[in-house]
């Protein structure tokens, strides 16, 4: 049986625990080319989640007897820092969870890159969560594909996710880490947003159809606004890339 909340997660005027509409993200904000020494990178804050991503490749894969004849190897790390999470501090060792969200993360990726045309190499995808507040998956999705598109890595389209939960009742949107600890439920969403194909997609607890239904439709929503501060992220930084160029020239 879980614990109550510390603070009411539905407010007696039908507003979230944090003020926001039952159909409304966090304040998001994108910026790309962070790292130097990667390939490409970016960091995300969606609410008061802070992510950095890096991207390394394609490169030569080693061991080289991991190699494929036909594709490049989409290899993720995804790590939360010992000081990014509530209360106790985290063990610096990989945990399970973060070893099946690597692999959650790779393959919600995977569908958007021309892994073809890289054959036998290896494309790296680092992600560190500096300060963690529920949905963290989602939005290492939503940096990650900001540093492939970074390091020009050819991609079919950005990829864009949210996570879709259920408090006390109501489905609402971008849960934060209060709704994910004591909600019934949570459903993250990722999509090839131009090309509308759902790249990932779980649930966690009980959904009736109409509610999954529903839900879907509040993440699609949720998702194509996100994949417009993308590509404005996108877009400022080769802006700014232009006028360093004409300023040398």
């Amino acid at each position: 049986m879980k614990k109550s909340p510390p603070v009411p997660l539905i407010t007696p005027d039908g507003k979230r625990c944090d003020g926001r509409a039952f159909d409304e993200l966090r304040p998001i904000e994108l910026e790309v080319g962070v790292l130097k020494n990667a390939d490409g990178s970016a960091m995300i804050r969606q609410g008061k989640n802070i992510i950095v991503a890096a991207v390394y490749g394609p490169r030569e894969l080693h061991p080289k007897h991991l190699a494929l004849p036909d594709r490049a190897v989409l290899r993720c790390r995804y790590h939360m820092a010992p000081f990014s999470v509530y209360g106790e501090r985290k063990s610096p060792a990989p945990t399970r969870r973060e070893i099946e969200l690597s692999k959650v993360i790779r393959e919600a990726l995977e569908p958007a890159i021309f892994l073809e045309l890289f054959p036998r190499c290896a494309i790296d995808v680092y992600i560190e969560v500096l300060q963690a507040d529920g949905g963290t998956r989602c939005a290492s999705i939503v940096a990650a594909s900001l540093a492939l598109a970074d390091a020009g890595i050819p991609l079919r389209d950005l990829v864009a996710a949210v996570a879709v939960g259920k408090v006390q009742g109501h489905i609402v949107l971008d849960i934060n880490h209060l709704e994910d600890e004591y909600g019934e439920g949570d459903m993250p969403v990722a999509m090839m947003p131009t090309r509308g194909v759902i790249t990932l997609f779980q649930a966690d607890g009980v959904w009736t159809p109409d509610e999954i239904k529903y839900a879907l439709e509040l993440a699609r929503k949720g998702i194509m606004k996100i994949y417009e501060l993308q590509k404005e992220a996108l877009r400022k930084k080769y802006e700014k890339v232009i006028e360093e160029v004409e300023v040398g020239v």
